[in-house]
Parts: C-alpha cells; structure tokens; sequence
C-alpha cells in the first residue's frame, strides 16, 4: 500500500511495479493525496496507461482540511459557536490535553481504542498492528526526519487518561488518524478540546494544513468535525495498479468475504 503519497509520476509507477515483482505481489494500492481537479485528469491517464485501476477505498474519498497558516484568533473564529462553547466548558471543567509519549498512555490508547470500537460497531486494526505503527512511526522514524511521524495527545480529566489521539505530522501536513475515548465524563467534552489543541500543535511544530482525515456524511464523527468548518477536499480516490490480473481478481473475492465477516464479528 502506499497512502497519502505524492503526486504520482512515470517513474514512480516503474519504480513500484519494478518493487511488486521483485516482492512477489500481486498488486499495490495507491491512494495518493492529491485533490481531484480538472488538472488531476493526467494523473488518472498516467494511472491507466500503466494498467492502474479503481480499487476499494482504505479511506473516505473525502476530507477536511484545517488551514493552519491562519491565526489561532482566526480559526478560533471560524468554528461554530456551539464548538467554542464546548470548547470553554472543558476548560472551565479542568480537562487538561498533553503529548503523552509514555508506554502507560500508550496502553491506555490501546485499551480506549478497542472500548470505542465494541461500543460503536467498527473494526479496529489489532493491538500488534497498532504497535507496531507507534514503534516505526514514533520510537524509530522510517524516514530521515529527526522528529517522530506519530504523536499521542491525551485529554486528563482528575488525573485519568479519558480521550487519546495519535496524529502524524508530515511533509508540513498534520493528520488526525487515530482517535479513541472513555464512555465515561462525555459532559466534560473533551474531544472538542483535545482538536483545539491539536490544531495548536500542529501550528507549534510548523504543519501548514490539518487533514482531518476522512469525511463521511450521516456519521457523528463528520458532525463533530463539521463544527470546526473545515475546508471539504475531495482527492483523487483509490487505485491498485495489479501485477498478476488473475491473482488480483481472486484477491478481490476473497477480500469481499473477509470484510463481511469482521462485519459480523464486530456486531457480536
């Protein structure tokens, strides 16, 4: 998979099917973040040419965008007044956000994340998985950046972790991934304080936009994102560029069933 990446080039793609046949794969997903305009229609040509074609969505094809180069008085102003009341309560409450790159709050995201999960239906990616992310994108950095890719904030109500959100910060882009909560002191609002502060961060550390990561419409998480009043993007969607066509179609059928199973299993 290679998601969020660049704008896609000839050469790219050579480079990747050149990677896919050395590694044996049938295929790579590509989901680059590139906004979909009439100036993207040469990126999907470039995709066809090279045998690319729509596969199934990772993320929404969707997304919010913050623009962090405004002030933090001007974005402040931009969210709704029902978002900056929520936002004064959970100060004037004594929620606390703070970057917590401990193992204890690590642990507690985990424990929060799999909570949230069984209590709204969704999968969640295994605890391994998870570990594995915070341990190449945190403790060792892939890339050559002297700072970690992945934080974790963590929102304290008397002392204990209540909400946790694990962002990635970027080629000057902020990402908002990874988020989970307690069911417990929803009245203090924490998640609308916890985004402030994100959006503060991400200002302190030089990101120029926060991508919200992903926009749904009908589901509460786009609601609560909306209260922010972020920028709608849509980008240039999903593509698999196959290597084997028959391999792909097995793997397609067979991705159908899997998905449908998870989908019982986390209704269970």
């Amino acid at each position: 998979m290679f998601i969020k990446g660049p704008k896609p080039t000839q050469e790219m793609l050579y480079f990747l099917k050149k990677l896919a046949k050395e590694k044996n794969l049938i295929f790579i997903k590509l989901e680059p973040n590139v906004v979909k305009s009439k100036t993207s229609n040469s990126v999907i040509q470039l995709f066809r040419k090279n045998g690319t074609v729509p596969g199934k969505t990772l993320f929404t094809p969707t997304t919010f965008w913050i623009d962090l180069t405004k002030s933090e008085d001007e974005i402040l102003k931009n969210f709704s007044s029902k978002t900056r009341y929520n936002i004064r309560l959970a100060q004037k409450r004594g929620v606390n956000i703070e970057e917590d790159s401990s193992q204890k709050a690590f642990k507690k995201y985990l424990e929060l994340t799999f909570e949230t999960a069984k209590r709204q239906g969704f999968y969640a990616h295994t605890p391994k998985y998870h570990r594995l992310m915070w341990k190449h994108l945190h403790q060792s950095p892939v890339t050559n950046h002297q700072s970690p890719i992945a934080h974790l904030l963590v929102a304290k109500y008397r002392g204990e972790i209540i909400t946790t959100w694990i962002l990635f910060a970027h080629d000057k882009i902020l990402y908002y991934p990874y988020g989970a909560s307690s069911d417990i002191h929803k009245n203090v609002m924490a998640s609308n304080l916890m985004m402030w502060e994100a959006i503060k961060f991400g200002k302190k550390i030089g990101c120029k936009t926060f991508d919200l990561w992903g926009r749904e419409p009908g589901k509460g998480f786009t609601k609560f994102k909306e209260g922010y009043n972020p920028q709608v993007v849509e980008l240039l969607g999903t593509w698999d560029l196959f290597i084997n066509k028959s391999l792909y179609t097995l793997y397609i059928l067979a991705e159908k069933i899997r998905w449908t199973v998870l989908r019982i299993k986390s209704k269970l």
